[in-house]
């Protein structure tokens, strides 16, 4: 793996977050810490466990959602504010959830997905086409719990090869960090990488590093790309 550039004003790079959080409620604090301390401008959330009508609010950040009707699961993407960032809905998804913004990386509108695939369920190339659509290039980050040795998990499964074959198909690249994103709670659970970062016609490059700062059973990743991000006052936003 690709060591981490420098951070530099001249190359306006800019850092994405990845995290399950297994539930974000109580754990405000600790997210602020994070997002601060690691100069984070977008952060995607998976497994929120947010009902619709909780509120959630992050001081310097808009939180754009996609809030289960039941219980658990739920996605959300936290964009610094001043960043332009619309969100749009994800029709037609069946089994992966999804949250989804636009941003410019490189003077161009990419689709940014904060995603969350449940490990009981398939991964469907319908649901992929969903978020993938739309002639954007697309930055995906999530747990899929798909698990693939390319992407340097230990096995590899069904839904892994799935993944991996729909990506070939369709020129898909799928990154992995080279370190576990996985602090299971149990001792006789081994550690593994879940959490992913997919693209397509991204042309800036992507650098992934796993950072045992917060504490879910789930390692934050951080993703650096060389963009570049126009500023103004968000629109209102609904939290």
């Amino acid at each position: 793996m690709a060591a981490r550039p420098r951070r530099t004003k001249r190359d306006k790079a800019k850092r994405f977050a990845c995290w399950n959080a297994d539930g974000v409620r109580g754990r405000n604090l600790e997210l602020k810490h994070f997002l601060n301390q690691h100069n984070v401008d977008i952060c995607l959330l998976s497994e929120t466990f947010l009902y619709s009508g909780q509120a959630f609010r992050l001081a310097n950040y808009v939180c754009h959602r996609t809030d289960k009707l039941t219980a658990g699961d739920g996605t959300a993407i936290l964009a610094r504010r001043g960043t332009v960032h619309p969100s749009e809905p994800v029709p037609g998804l069946t089994h992966l959830e999804a949250t989804v913004i636009q941003v410019a990386l490189a003077g161009k509108p990419v689709k940014i997905l904060a995603a969350y695939l449940s490990p009981f369920l398939p991964v469907i190339g319908a649901d992929l086409s969903a978020c993938f659509c739309g002639g954007l290039p697309v930055l995906m980050a999530g747990d899929l719990n798909t698990e693939h040795v390319d992407w340097n998990l230990r096995l590899g499964t069904r839904w892994g090869k799935l993944l991996r074959d729909y990506a070939d198909e369709n020129f898909f690249l799928i990154f992995g960090p080279d370190t576990p994103t996985t602090n299971p709670y149990s001792p006789s659970t081994n550690p593994d990488v879940l959490n992913i970062v997919i693209t397509k016609n991204l042309t800036s490059p992507v650098y992934l590093t796993s950072c045992p700062t917060l504490s879910s059973d789930h390692l934050s990743v951080l993703t650096d790309t060389t963009c570049s991000l126009p500023f103004k006052h968000p629109p209102h936003q609904t939290y």
